[in-house]
């Protein structure tokens, strides 16, 4: 299979979707891969080590675009890349339709068959492509809301872990995932009193277990949500429904709860977000300000740390780019695999996805 590594042009992405390792995984199966000159660059990877793997190097997107029989990413593609897809084209990468009716309804009329890292599962059900990125986000949230809580860039001027004689900052986290989770752990790890929301009392019990009196577990209802409102420095949205678009568990409304300079980083932000003031941010300009609280909706937070994500990516994402490879649409008889295709024969076919979209 010809196989097209393109860099992503999403403002200030710099992962790359496979490195010079890769290519050299899918050359030895026999494959061809062509990588655009500096997809590499952001994560540290020159195009002289993409060569010694046994790529060829070429200038033009659209020419790897047209060439590629799969096409591997990090992100979605662009409405300026529309143009450039094949029918009948696999994209293998992020895509997140449930947030993008724009896109999931231009890869329906272009035909092609569109495998979502996402929504690709394993034997005990999880999500392996996505879970690395998870993790990554979980943490860098945590680091992002003690940074803007700084006075100098807007916020409370409170230090999470406080110190003798002080209070420690507040930190709530909705949901109970591998972000919430990862999350959590940096938020203890500063000193920061944590309290955790979810709906699954099983995933409370794991909370309780691991962090036993550090953490403070709720149920997910409309009053403990405003409860912890109330009492926040930092709030970190850590909701997913796998396909689907996240629920909004805070009105623009229920702002006037939080405390002034208070900071929500909505890491929901690739499902649509689950405050409903949350609007899609970038890292040259990633808060605003609504009600007095701070907005952190960055939509590839893990691009901040291009080299360890792509890292922890692509070693998640390799083998099911290579059963693709190797077996063309015979990959879908793998049922992880047939979980991650969003899009085949210019139908939406994740059940999810189209019950976000209304298709």
């Amino acid at each position: 299979m010809i196989i097209g590594l393109v860099k992503e042009i999403k403002k200030h992405e710099y992962r790359v979707g496979l490195t010079p390792s890769d290519v050299k995984e899918y050359v030895k199966n026999n494959h061809t891969v062509f990588v655009q000159f500096d997809a590499g660059s952001g994560s540290g990877f020159t195009n002289e080590e993409y060569v010694n793997s046994g790529a060829k190097i070429i200038n033009d997107a659209r020419e790897i675009w047209q060439k590629s029989e799969m096409i591997i990413k990090v992100k979605e593609p662009l409405e300026s890349e529309f143009e450039f897809m094949q029918e009948n084209q696999i994209l293998f990468t992020y895509l997140h339709l449930a947030a993008n009716k724009q896109l999931t309804l231009k890869l329906m009329e272009k035909n092609i068959i569109a495998i979502a890292y996402e929504t690709i599962t394993d034997d005990e059900g999880n999500l392996p492509c996505l879970k690395p990125m998870s993790e990554i986000a979980g943490r860098i949230a945590v680091q992002e809301a003690a940074k803007y809580l700084e006075k100098p860039m807007g916020g409370r001027g409170v230090l999470l872990g406080g110190v003798t004689g002080t209070k420690r900052g507040e930190v709530v986290i909705f949901g109970g995932g591998t972000v919430g989770m990862n999350a959590c752990k940096m938020a203890v790890g500063l000193g920061a009193n944590v309290t955790v929301l979810s709906r699954s009392a099983s995933t409370l019990e794991k909370f309780d277990d691991l962090f036993a009196s550090r953490v403070t577990t709720l149920f997910s209802n409309e009053n403990n949500i405003k409860e912890s409102l109330k009492k926040a420095d930092a709030i970190i949205g850590a909701v997913l429904i796998p396909g689907l678009s996240a629920p909004k568990l805070v009105s623009i409304n229920d702002l006037e709860f939080m405390k002034k300079g208070s900071v929500i980083v909505d890491v929901s932000i690739d499902q649509g977000g689950c405050f409903e003031s949350s609007k899609v941010t970038y890292h040259d300009n990633p808060t605003y300000e609504i009600a007095g609280v701070i907005h952190y909706c960055v939509a590839n937070i893990p691009g901040a740390v291009s080299l360890t994500s792509t890292l922890a990516l692509s070693a998640n994402t390799l083998k099911y780019g290579l059963e693709i490879a190797n077996k063309g649409l015979d990959a879908l008889e793998n049922p992880h695999i047939k979980n991650g295709l969003n899009v085949y024969g210019g139908r939406c076919v994740n059940e999810a996805v189209k019950k976000s979209l209304g298709l």
